[in-house]
C-alpha cells in the first residue's frame, strides 16, 4: 500500500496536547515520524521526531497554515466535553468544519475523525447497536459529534477523501467506572484504529467503535475487525477495579438506563420512558 510504505508523508495530529493525545502521541511517534502537533498550547514535552504548530481551530487562517502540505490529519482538536453552546458551537462545529475545508484546500488525503460515543448516547443499555443507527446524541457535545460525522461524509462524497470517524468511548489504562467496562478502550488500540484510518486502501468513509475487547460492550463493531482491527485491551481484566471505583459514585437513575450515562441525565427534563428510541 502506498499510504503504508511512504514515511515521508506529512501527517497533522490536531488536539495533540489533549488528554488523548498525550497518552497516544508516543505510541504514533513509533509508526510515524516526523508528526506535525497541533494545538493552542504546545505540549509539554516533544519528541526529538515532533514539530508543533500553534493553531485555534476557530480561525482559519491557522488552521490553513498547520496543515499546509499534509497528506493526512488526525483531528482529535475541540472541546473534549459537554459545555455551554458557544464554546461548542466554535471549537466543535465552526472549528471541525474549518479543519475540514483547509484540508480539502491544501490536498488532505485522509482524516481520522476523532468522534464519540455521546452521538449515541441515548441508545439504552441493554441494546446492543452497529455504527449505522440513527444518531441519538446526549448533549450539546454529542451533537457536535454528529455533526463531524456528517461533516466527513460530505468531503469523503463530495471531494474523494478517505474519512474514518471513531466513535470514541473511553480512552485510558483501565475502565473508571462500570459503565466503562463496556466502553473502554486502551491508548494501543485506539492507536491502532488510526494507523488503520491513516493505511487502509478501501477506505472512502467509515464510521468504528473506539473500544476495546470488552465482553460486556454495546456495541457492533464487526466493520472495524471487517478492517482488520484486532483489540489486545480487555475491560475484564479490571473489572476489580471499575466495580470499587463505581461504588464511590452511587446510582442516577436516568444515566444508569442509557449508553451515554451522565451525560443523558445532565439538564435532563423528560420522562425517561419517553427518552431514546
Amino acid at each position: 500500500m502506498a499510504d503504508r510504505d511512504d514515511k515521508n508523508r506529512k501527517i497533522v495530529f490536531t488536539g495533540a496536547s489533549g488528554g488523548i493525545g498525550t497518552m497516544i502521541r508516543p505510541l504514533l511517534a513509533k509508526h510515524y515520524p516526523g508528526l506535525v502537533l497541533s494545538d493552542r498550547a504546545k505540549p509539554a514535552s516533544l519528541l526529538a521526531s515532533e514539530t508543533f504548530v500553534a493553531a485555534d481551530l476557530t480561525k482559519p487562517d491557522e488552521v490553513a497554515a498547520a496543515v499546509k502540505g499534509a497528506h493526512s490529519v488526525i483531528h482529535l482538536g475541540g472541546h473534549s466535553t459537554e459545555g455551554a453552546w458557544d464554546a461548542i458551537l466554535q471549537a466543535n462545529i465552526i472549528g471541525c468544519y474549518n479543519l475540514f475545508e483547509a484540508a480539502r484546500l491544501a490536498g488532505v488525503k485522509r482524516v481520522i475523525f476523532a468522534s464519540s460515543n455521546h452521538a449515541v448516547g441515548f441508545y439504552p443499555r441493554k441494546r446492543k447497536i452497529r455504527t449505522d443507527v440513527t444518531v441519538r446524541p446526549d448533549s450539546r457535545y454529542g451533537v457536535s459529534k454528529a455533526f463531524g460525522e456528517a461533516l466527513g461524509a460530505l468531503y469523503a462524497d463530495k471531494h474523494g477523501m478517505s474519512v474514518t470517524c471513531i466513535r470514541i468511548g473511553n480512552v485510558g489504562p483501565k475502565p473508571l467506572d462500570v459503565r466503562r467496562l463496556s466502553i473502554w478502550i486502551s491508548p494501543e488500540d485506539i492507536t491502532q484504529l488510526i494507523r488503520i484510518g491513516l493505511e487502509h486502501p478501501d477506505i472512502r468513509f467509515d464510521i468504528v467503535y473506539g473500544a476495546s475487547d470488552n465482553e460486556a460492550s454495546w456495541w457492533d463493531n464487526s466493520r472495524a475487525r471487517q478492517l482488520g482491527y484486532r483489540p489486545t485491551g480487555k475491560a475484564e481484566d479490571h473489572r476489580a477495579h471499575a466495580v470499587a471505583e463505581q461504588a464511590k459514585v452511587g446510582p442516577d437513575p436516568v444515566g444508569d438506563l442509557f449508553q451515554g450515562g451522565t451525560f443523558t441525565s445532565a439538564e435532563f427534563t423528560n420522562d425517561p420512558k419517553r427518552a431514546g428510541p
